[in-house]
């Protein structure tokens, strides 16, 4: 007997939309009017998919596709009335193409009076998910480690600057007794920043990850 266990997918980074997007296009006088917008969660996607009932109360069908994760590990469709496999499954193809994740489609559709057949139906679903996407604001996340610092204010400001200089990234300054900078950092950056802290403190100050955070 073999046994195996399923791990958790990894991922580092991943590509999202910056902004909703939408496009209509029109087949035999069915209008596919498309929404694709980013997403936090489950709940987030189907608030989406409620959204176009509520502001399309006229439409016949409001399809969905949604992928979440780092690793687009959760991917749900819904043909919302529409044969089998005809809408929800080429929207969320779509999307898998475009290698995007925390997005969510939705294409709501006007019956124009003729039937469209599957195929009809699988290319006018997925095309306007594509034209919704054709230029859509891409963006990539990235999972950064956090590292806090405390330095004397006559420190501080110098040694944000030089980081910023280099291209590291400064979240935030906490300003107490000391100040405390914030950092995100790729692994590859960590020895850089505290080669920065190291030298302006004369060894005194140290970076300590305190955690991680997507930006």
């Amino acid at each position: 007997m073999r046994t195996c266990c399923m791990l958790e997918p990894v991922a580092s980074a991943f590509l999202t939309l910056g902004a909703p997007v939408t496009a209509q296009i029109e087949v035999k006088r069915s209008k596919f009017l498309a929404t694709v917008a980013p997403v936090a969660d489950e709940a987030s996607a189907r608030a989406l998919v409620e959204e176009a009932r509520r502001d399309h109360w006229d439409a016949r069908h409001h399809c969905s596709a949604f992928i979440l994760g780092p690793a687009r590990q959760i991917e749900r469709s819904n043909d919302d009335g529409e044969p089998s496999g005809t809408a929800g499954a080429p929207m969320l193809e779509v999307l898998r193409g475009h290698e995007l994740s925390d997005v969510c489609a939705v294409v709501t559709r006007w019956f124009g009076g003729t039937l469209l057949g599957a195929g009809g139906l699988v290319r006018a679903y997925g095309d306007a998910v594509r034209a919704a996407l054709a230029d859509a604001p891409v963006v990539r996340r990235e999972l950064l480690g956090v590292y806090e610092v405390r330095l004397p204010y006559t420190l501080a400001a110098r040694v944000e600057n030089e980081l910023r200089a280099r291209g590291l990234a400064v979240f935030e300054v906490i300003h107490d007794a000391e100040a405390t900078l914030r950092l995100g950092l790729r692994d590859n950056e960590v020895e850089s920043a505290s080669g920065v802290v190291l030298s302006a403190s004369g060894g005194s100050a140290l970076l300590n990850r305190v955690g991680e955070d997507w930006t």
